[in-house]
């Protein structure tokens, strides 16, 4: 391993594509790009935004938060360590490679993230990742690049975006569940344009002079919205979409931004328009000149269950990561960490079932283990009739569960 740096071993290959890419031709002169005959300089540890600029010092805060490793002799890499501990670790994240870089202007009144949903906070802190998924994870966010994340149902790969967002403290993570109805413009903004010109028809003075009350940013566009810290983006199920979303992302996915065209058209005499954000709850934040620009790239997990092949150029801008379904030692862990060790003991029996027909090649979901787990220890203390009968079935269904 390098010192301070990336490791030489297994992802040398992985990153060996990212770190060589020619930048694009525009960035070459105004990026200090990787042109002919310019030199890259090396990844650095230390206190840096994820734009590369020196980061003030700030107070700790105390209790939940411990303090980064900030050690320049530590060969310590890894910004995300899957502990399920909080850490001001995304701080040591070294400058992104000139081509990835954004020039968003982060507002002196930025909004904070909102509160977490209920459970997924708890979900986050017990996740426990292999090597494989910590080092792939961290070499996306080196990279500042999408994780895309395939495997069965039920292993973990929505949880992996929970767990890197409570990690690093970076906020809820917002949610782009894909169907295939779903388009890059859904996941970037809605405009209510029928209701506008029905308050426009009431000769509704608000209506013509805020149009920002008919904007709603997607979950994709609130993420590209300019700050210090990146937000954490979880596309679901990308393998769901229509056949031309994968590369309808290429752009936004390089650029790190968008136009909102209705806005661009008022922005000689509107410059600054107030539009809702998709974490809802009247959260509004202003829009310069109908643009919206990334100033640290979000961090992007999309999942796939593998059910079908994405473009070339998609994978390509990607990193590629693979979570094989849990071994026998690792979901006791699992059981032991969410349910505790008692329960742990007593759902042994349904431990060896699940794994047993897991080798027989069925598709089993964690999370319904824990439900016949959960359900049978506690039927059991109110001596309930039928417990074994319901537990099994728990157990038989386990195809029906996602993740």
């Amino acid at each position: 391993m390098r010192r301070g740096g990336l490791p030489e071993g297994d992802l040398g290959p992985l990153l060996r594509p990212f770190l060589h890419r020619t930048p694009r031709p525009h960035q070459d002169t105004a990026r200090g790009g990787a042109g002919a005959g310019a030199r890259r300089r090396p990844l650095r540890q230390g206190p840096h935004r994820a734009l590369g600029r020196p980061h003030p010092a700030r107070p700790q805060r105390r209790g939940a938060v411990r303090p980064p490793r900030s050690d320049p002799l530590n060969d310590d890499w890894r910004i995300y360590e899957g502990t399920g501990s909080p850490h001001d670790g995304i701080d040591r994240l070294p400058p992104a490679l000139s081509w990835r870089r954004f020039e968003g202007e982060v507002p002196g009144d930025a909004v904070p993230p909102p509160e977490w949903r209920p459970g997924d906070r708890e979900r986050a802190r017990h996740f426990l990742p292999n090597q494989t998924t910590v080092d792939l994870t961290n070499a996306a966010l080196y990279l500042r690049r999408p994780l895309l994340v395939t495997g069965q149902a039920g292993v973990g790969k929505s949880t992996l975006a929970l767990s890197i967002a409570h990690e690093l403290g970076l906020g809820p993570v917002l949610r782009w569940p894909i169907t295939s109805r779903s388009s890059l413009k859904q996941g970037l903004y809605t405009y209510d344009a029928i209701g506008r010109l029905h308050d426009v028809n009431l000769r509704e003075q608000a209506a013509q002079s805020d149009i920002g009350r008919y904007l709603t940013l997607g979950p994709l566009g609130t993420a590209l919205l300019p700050r210090e810290r990146p937000r954490v983006l979880l596309i679901d199920e990308i393998d769901k979409s229509d056949i031309d979303l994968p590369n309808d992302l290429l752009t936004i996915f390089e650029e790190g931004e968008f136009d909102i065209p209705e806005l661009v058209r008022v922005a000689p005499d509107r410059p600054r328009v107030q539009v809702t954000t998709a974490d809802g709850a009247g959260r509004r934040v202003s829009v310069s000149g109908g643009r919206v620009r990334c100033a640290a790239f979000p961090v992007i997990v999309l999942t796939s269950n593998g059910e079908r092949e994405f473009p070339p150029a998609f994978l390509r801008r990607c990193v590629p990561l693979t979570i094989s379904p849990p071994t026998r030692e690792q979901l006791a862990n699992i059981v032991r960490a969410r349910l505790g060790e008692e329960m742990e003991n007593t759902g042994e029996d349904l431990l060896a079932r699940f794994v047993e027909r897991q080798q027989n090649g069925r598709e089993l979901a964690t999370d319904q283990l824990l439900n016949a787990v959960y359900f049978r220890f506690e039927a059991a203390r109110r001596q309930g009739t039928c417990i074994e009968d319901v537990a099994e079935k728990l157990i038989e269904h386990l195809r029906t569960a996602t993740d």
